[in-house]
């Protein structure tokens, strides 16, 4: 009997540790982290990916179990280390919000703003309408599944109960914050050169004939011409970072200074 104890109490102990780590991702992923989920589900669908990946991580966790006494150490560390990821796998996400952004500017729909939960105030119509669709094309590509294998990877470049050396994680932060805005102006960029264009075409109507008011003109012309190049290369705007999205979880949590 006491060693059925001591089994389940070891088991319990383990996946407190990996809830820590793996919780504290999720809370933060993309299309798990969004408010319309109620908090308990999340806390339950952290707990159900906490408990598939205990057995897997488990040769990691367990030489860090020293005793009782450290535990409390083991969990804070182990909290930190999940919300420094889970932030670093946000931030990429964001990079298909960014270029919404730009294309908004572009096309002329930078002033039309709705509400975005998730950002704590108000974005493009056209950034949110990239984060939403951007999160189904991932969840339809199996992307959802590098998130998994991002978390089981992390216990091979980040032991357990050890917190990373603090200039380390901070050039991977830059690093990631300078891929992510990399791949927000790739995405947008059929759509800056659509306003280049249009607007050196305007230029030069403007000096062909000043005496007409061509801005009052060319705005719908602008918008109308915008949204319709953006309607017909959505999709490969779409699947572009989803692609690129799942090579960048593949790539691992390498430290610049490992």
């Amino acid at each position: 009997m006491g060693d059925l104890i001591s089994r389940y109490s070891d088991f319990f102990i383990l996946l407190l540790v990996v809830f820590a780590r793996t919780g504290s991702i999720v809370m933060l992923l993309p299309a798990f982290s969004d408010e319309a989920i109620p908090t308990r589900i999340r806390l339950f669908l952290a707990l159900g990916i906490a408990t598939g990946l205990s057995g897997l991580v488990s040769p990691f966790v367990e030489p860090a179990m020293t005793g009782m006494k450290a535990l409390p150490g083991i969990v804070i560390a182990e909290t930190m280390v999940g919300l420094s990821l889970g932030m670093l796998m946000r931030m990429m996400f964001q990079a298909i919000g960014a270029a919404g952004s730009i294309i908004s500017f572009q096309i002329g729909l930078s002033s039309a703003m709705v509400s975005d939960a998730s950002m704590g105030g108000q974005t493009t119509v056209v950034s949110r309408f990239l984060l939403l669709a951007a999160t189904l094309t991932c969840l339809a590509l199996n992307v959802h599944h590098l998130w998994f294998a991002a978390m089981l990877r992390s216990y091979q470049n980040f032991p357990v109960g050890q917190l990373p050396p603090g200039r380390d994680l901070a050039e991977l932060a830059v690093m990631t914050m300078s891929h992510a805005f990399t791949l927000s102006l790739s995405l947008a960029a059929p759509l800056i050169a659509f306003g280049v264009i249009f607007n050196v075409a305007l230029g030069l109507v403007s000096r062909v004939t000043p005496a007409l008011q061509l801005f009052m003109i060319l705005a719908p012309l602008n918008l109308l011409l915008g949204v319709a190049f953006f309607a017909a290369i959505v999709g490969a705007i779409l699947n572009t970072f989803a692609i690129s999205y799942g090579d960048w979880l593949n790539s691992g949590w390498a430290m610049p200074g490992g």
